[in-house]
């Protein structure tokens, strides 16, 4: 019993670690309600700011970056477009060129032919200029053969020019009716 005895006066003794003294307890509720009262009215304001700051920021960057996308996608339309109107000015250059092209070959054949024209009717009045004068000197050695055998035929000389004339002529008129008939 005197175990017991000495516990108990010994717990009586010995405060309970549980137990705050009132005291600290005012001083130290009077010190956090002035570091709270302190955080509330410098801290907290500067804090509230910056968050709305990084809010505007974050919220800003949105907007901006729909305004980019909006901007890109009429940028992408309009190059669309271009695109578009560059094809159809290259069709339209093409087909000119074909059609200038068709017009070229055209006007060469054009000029080919009239130049084909021109060099067989250039030709053509060549062999006709060939033929009049070789009917000519055939026309003249026929006359001279004809006179040579005639002389030989008559037994005497026919030089006088308008006889021997005379007497071509009716032979190569005679010739040409047999050559029609």
């Amino acid at each position: 019993m005197k175990v017991v005895a000495a516990v108990s006066a010994a717990s009586e003794e010995m405060p309970s670690v549980l137990a705050v003294p009132v005291d600290e307890l005012i001083i130290g509720l009077i010190a956090f309600l002035i570091v709270f009262g302190a955080l509330g009215k410098f801290a907290l304001p500067k804090i509230k700011a910056t968050l709305d700051e990084r809010a505007d920021a974050i919220e800003g960057g949105l907007q901006r970056a729909e305004e980019a996308q909006a901007e890109a996608s009429r940028v992408l339309e309009e190059y669309k477009e271009q695109l578009a109107s560059a094809r159809e000015e290259a069709s339209a250059i093409r087909t000119q060129a074909q059609a200038d092209r068709s017009s070229m070959v055209e006007e060469a054949k054009n000029e080919a032919r009239q130049a084909a024209a021109q060099v067989t009717a250039a030709a053509e009045a060549q062999m006709a200029a060939d033929r009049a004068q070789a009917m000519s000197t055939l026309t003249r050695q026929v006359g001279e053969l004809s006179v040579e055998l005639a002389s030989k035929v008559v037994g005497e000389s026919l030089t006088d020019d308008a006889r021997v004339r005379s007497t071509v002529d009716a032979f190569l008129d005679d010739l040409e009716r047999q050559a029609s008939n």
